[in-house]
């Protein structure tokens, strides 16, 4: 995703500049971070509902294809917002027997799942309003520019309030909503300029209506390849960016008795990571010694960054190139 310049920071940011004190350390539990992402997907869900309604039943009674196929593309975010609704609680739920790492992926699969179903229905406006550029059909009335206008603000509203909490949660899901209700917006933007275009030329440009629609389609593809590929990435366990990696290894380095970090591996989980790192230690400590120093880590860790859930030490011999046997993570 495209970083958004007045977002907030992202949790992990706030956490390693607290964690250079630990006196002001204070990181949200990882309940808070659920929570946080719960109740804005309820904000969205009902204002979604709320105007894909509007449009639709404004689309078809003032005869506006362009607002029709906007309201399509909210009630699609309605039936995504649902999707993560009920991943966000999946991914909750506790390791299990069957789960040893959790549930928290349920959430990419969530977003994966949503970006397809969206793309087909993208391609369906998109055909019909293709069929529809040569026919003939009546002025859509005045009043729909008032609706595409208030669906302009409201969307922009949403994206501003979803990107500041996806940021600070580090939501996946909830950053790709965001962004979709920003291009929600610009294709609301698109549905009033087209409509605006009809009236101004009195039923001469009523190509306008849907060409607007096919700005809408665009747009939704894009969103949802977006949300595709960022999903998938997610599931094929990419590195996390560069700046939560450097901030783990920096706070890894401060902890006595470790010498290095040899290897660093960081992988996204909904909205948890996972830690695997392999620290290097005195080669001549005892086992006991190397032990509680990976627990250290490990404590340290997990409190200071409130959005990693898990973290694997392994042990490495400083100024050696053989790795040793023992891992250094508590049973």
């Amino acid at each position: 995703m495209t970083a958004d310049p007045g977002a907030a920071e992202p949790p992990h940011r706030a956490e390693a500049a607290s964690a250079a004190n630990p006196a002001r350390l204070a990181p949200a539990p990882p309940d808070s971070l659920y929570q946080q992402v719960w109740k804005a997907a309820w904000i969205g869900l009902i204002a979604n509902l709320a105007l894909g309604l509007t449009k639709l039943i404004g689309g078809i009674i003032g005869d506006s294809f362009a607002l029709i196929s906007d309201s399509v593309n909210s009630l699609g975010d309605v039936l995504a917002t649902v999707v993560v609704l009920v991943a966000v609680r999946i991914a909750q739920r506790p390791a299990d027997d069957e789960h040893p790492y959790g549930h928290t992926r349920a959430e990419a699969i969530a977003a994966l799942t949503v970006s397809i179903l969206i793309m087909f229905s993208a391609v369906g406006i998109g055909w019909e309003a293709l069929n529809r550029l040569t026919l003939q059909h009546s002025l859509p009335e005045t009043w729909t520019l008032w609706i595409a206008g208030v669906n302009v603000v409201i969307k922009e509203c949403l994206y501003r309030y979803k990107v500041r909490v996806g940021r600070r949660t580090g939501s996946q899901a909830m950053i790709a909503n965001a962004w979709d209700h920003r291009s929600d917006a610009l294709c609301a933007l698109a549905v009033l300029v087209g409509l605006a275009l009809i009236r101004w030329g009195n039923g001469r440009l009523m190509w306008a209506d849907e060409a607007a629609a096919l700005v809408v389609v665009g747009a939704i593809l894009f969103s949802s390849s977006r949300l595709y590929r960022d999903s998938a990435s997610e599931l094929m366990d990419l590195q996390a960016d560069g700046t939560l990696v450097d901030q783990v290894r920096t706070m890894a380095l401060t902890i006595p008795g470790v010498r290095g970090v040899e290897k660093l591996m960081v992988r996204k989980s909904g909205l948890e990571y996972f830690v695997d790192i392999h620290i290097e230690v005195d080669p001549q400590l005892s086992v006991s010694e190397g032990h509680r120093i990976g627990h250290i880590v490990k404590d340290r860790l997990t409190a200071c960054f409130a959005s990693i859930r898990d973290v694997l030490v392994h042990l490495e011999p400083f100024g050696e190139h053989h790795s040793a046997d023992t891992q250094a993570s508590p049973p």
